[in-house]
């Protein structure tokens, strides 16, 4: 269930589509292994090369409605946001022993490096922007496999140091934006606690398994989930993938997926605020 399902919209077509796009209706930037910044991308798409694309679609919108229309859709529409987790996964996997000061420049950096993008956003006409900050990294199959969780139960501690570091600093930055640019209004969904809380409390929302993945192969079913360049690697799959939080080493199931959606889209501080994504949609 997503966003545009809950605002009435048709699902966003991704901007590469090779099709006429109906920019006014939105448009998809989103990429698979996407990071803030450019060096952590592993080949995807990136959050620099996703606006040099935004700036075409605004140039498209004035072409074809003009200047002043296409102010009034760029102002009034929203603008959801999920950065900064790859980028985190990169850093911890290439860093296993990193001090906390190497951590917090680390943080430093990625929010830097967002916050810039942000203010040049505005400048194009972006007004509603809504986030959802960076989950339990640490409690991934894929995560405490590749750092030799001793356990499923026990997620791996680097992180979540970055992944707290990074949703602090979000918040701050986001707060210190709303009051220099006239006309900014965000939400911040916090996936970090809700998402952790159904791994360690499963039966809480319904699952029988927050700890290891539905599909997948090796241990906690990390890996291979379904080939994807696996080759012959053998995966399993569950019976049932509603009985699990995460359906494979690095994604969580539908059931999850729903759940949380309902969350950014209607909940109420502290779980998701200052404002939610439907007062976004109703805000002029």
């Amino acid at each position: 269930m997503t966003a545009a399902q809950f605002a009435h919209l048709p699902l966003l077509p991704p901007y590469l589509e090779p099709i006429h796009h109906q920019f006014t209706k939105g448009v998809n930037f989103a990429s698979a292994g996407g990071a803030v910044l450019h060096q952590h991308n592993n080949g995807a798409m990136d959050l620099p090369t996703q606006v040099i694309h935004f700036k075409t679609v605004v140039k498209t919108l004035k072409q074809e409605i003009g200047d002043a229309e296409a102010e009034k859709v760029l102002s009034r529409a929203v603008y959801l946001f999920s950065n900064g987790g790859n980028d985190y996964f990169s850093f911890s996997t290439n860093n296993r022993n990193a001090t906390p000061s190497q951590q917090a420049q680390f943080v430093g950096m990625v929010i830097g490096n967002l916050t810039s993008i942000l203010k040049e956003l505005y400048g194009l006409g972006v007004r509603k922007i809504a986030f959802q900050n960076v989950g339990p990294l640490g409690c991934t199959p894929t995560m405490k496999f590749v750092l030799d969780s001793p356990h499923a139960s026990e997620c791996v501690e680097p992180p979540l140091a970055l992944a707290t570091l990074h949703n602090k600093a979000l918040a701050e930055a986001l707060k210190n934006l709303e009051t220099k640019l006239p006309g900014f209004k965000y939400s911040i969904f916090d996936y970090y606690h809700e998402l952790l809380d159904r791994i360690k409390n499963p039966s809480k929302y319904g699952f029988e398994n927050g700890e290891t993945a539905c599909c997948g192969g090796g241990k906690y079913r990390a890996f291979y989930c379904g080939g994807g360049g696996s080759g012959t690697h053998p995966f399993d799959v569950c019976k049932d993938p509603n009985e699990y939080v995460w359906f494979d080493g690095a994604h969580t199931t539908e059931k999850t997926n729903n759940q949380l959606a309902h969350l950014i889209w209607s909940g109420e501080p502290p779980v998701t605020g200052p404002y939610n994504l439907q007062q976004l949609f109703e805000h002029a």
